[in-house]
């Protein structure tokens, strides 16, 4: 069975190794002419990870990446909400890594490479349309030119093509934009010292105005330094989404450095961090609304390109990980390829659609919210702003969401 993918991102090159290793002939189509290590830091989470593990990568991973020991959470003035170990360090048989998202890229893209042949990774040629007669789902390929340059044909076309998936919009062409709720993020990547322990991640702040930082670099930190990737969030009011041209563009510090001039937790120069920066970028915050479907006959979507979400919880690429191992188990099931298709999709959507949805009113963030409203000021006793009780409901209803919880992933170190 011939398996096309559209995009060599994180999930498509993921998917595209987990399919290849069942068997199945798969060939990847990237609409850029070059991959390069771009961005800035991401976490994958240890359920992600697992897969990366089975895929042989761990040793890689681990001589570029943190191993994330804790996930802390903190108000605007430094003080410890909750604090929660991570990966190996919580018991479990994988680890959480903290990666710049270059680095990991170009991890998988080497393996892909090397797994599937170089000629089945093509760029220069993004998948533009595509259309299904009986029992084969023919690709249009379009060059950076702009100019049709051929097309090919498969039994099945997978949309791993991001948040602007060509694949979703044929299906759903009248979506419009990507929606906005007014969050702009600044994001950079900064050479300083190690806070806390040197492989912590921490989240402060409140929905409307938080910092989230965590070092990526494992070179680094052997050298006594922290890579510390950075993120600063601020609500900037209803208005127009800005325009796709101007996402990824340079920040200026000027525009969000002041919010940010106070926080300085005595473990943590935020300031200081941000002005450090090389390079600074800035975005809007964005998702879709959950689809109805994703897979119609021989076609279907996976990673952003299905469920692009807010980056709460640091969901967006673990999940994308998660649905290329899922859509293997299905099509290697056997039988009937729509029918598999169906199960992949009824396994998939109806969680991710309730991620994205949490993730919207605000997800586990929430505690920050809460403790900004009960303390704007700080507190002297966390029990007496947010009761325990109350905390450990809001952590666990989130881990079993997004299946980070400790007995789910258990599960499923016990049936690999």
């Amino acid at each position: 069975m011939k398996i096309v993918l559209a995009g060599a991102g994180i999930g498509g090159l993921v998917a595209a190794m987990c399919l290849h290793r069942a068997g199945f002939d798969v060939e990847v189509h990237e609409a850029v002419g070059e991959l390069k290590p771009l961005g800035v830091g991401i976490n994958i989470q240890a359920a992600a990870v697992r897969i990366l593990c089975g895929l042989g990568l761990e040793p890689a991973l681990a001589a570029t990446a943190i191993e994330t020991r804790e996930l802390r959470y903190a108000n605007r003035h430094g003080q410890t909400i909750w604090a929660d170990p991570r990966g190996r360090h919580a018991g479990l048989p994988w680890p959480q890594f903290s990666i710049h998202r270059g680095e990991l890229q170009m991890i998988l893209f080497h393996a892909a490479r090397q797994m599937l042949g170089a000629e089945r990774i093509r760029f220069g040629r993004r998948i533009a349309g595509f259309t299904q007669k009986g029992n084969k789902v023919t690709a249009r390929l379009v060059g950076r030119d702009g100019r049709t340059s051929d097309s090919v044909e498969a039994d099945i076309l997978i949309g791993a093509d991001g948040i602007h998936s060509a694949v979703r919009a044929q299906f759903y062409p009248d979506e419009g934009p990507p929606k906005w709720q007014g969050i702009l993020m600044w994001r950079g990547v900064t050479v300083g010292k190690p806070f806390l322990d040197g492989t912590t991640m921490v989240q402060a702040g409140h929905h409307t105005q938080k910092f989230v930082c965590y070092p990526v670099s494992r070179s680094h930190a052997e050298r006594g330094e922290a890579l510390i990737n950075w993120i600063c969030d601020l609500h900037m009011g209803d208005g127009a989404l800005p325009s796709r041209e101007d996402w990824n563009k340079p920040g200026k510090l000027a525009d969000f450095l002041p919010r940010f001039e106070n926080w300085k937790f005595g473990w943590l120069d935020v300031p200081g961090v941000i002005r450090a920066a090389h390079t600074i970028l800035e975005f809007p915050m964005i998702d879709r609304d959950p689809l109805p479907r994703w897979s119609h006959g021989r076609v279907t979507l996976l990673g952003d390109a299905a469920h692009p979400m807010y980056p709460i919880g640091s969901n967006g690429a673990s999940q994308a990980i998660i649905d290329g191992e899922a859509i293997t188990q299905e099509l290697s099931a056997g039988g009937d390829p729509e029918a598999a298709l169906q199960r992949y999709e009824q396994r998939r959507l109806p969680p991710m659609a309730r991620i994205v949805e949490s993730n919207r009113r605000k997800g586990i963030d929430i505690m920050l919210d809460i403790v900004e409203q009960r303390a704007p000021q700080g507190f002297s006793d966390l029990e007496s702003v947010l009761p325990s009780d109350e905390l450990e409901k809001i952590v666990g209803d989130y881990k079993k969401l997004v299946a980070q919880d400790r007995e789910t992933l258990l599960q499923l170190a016990r049936a690999r």
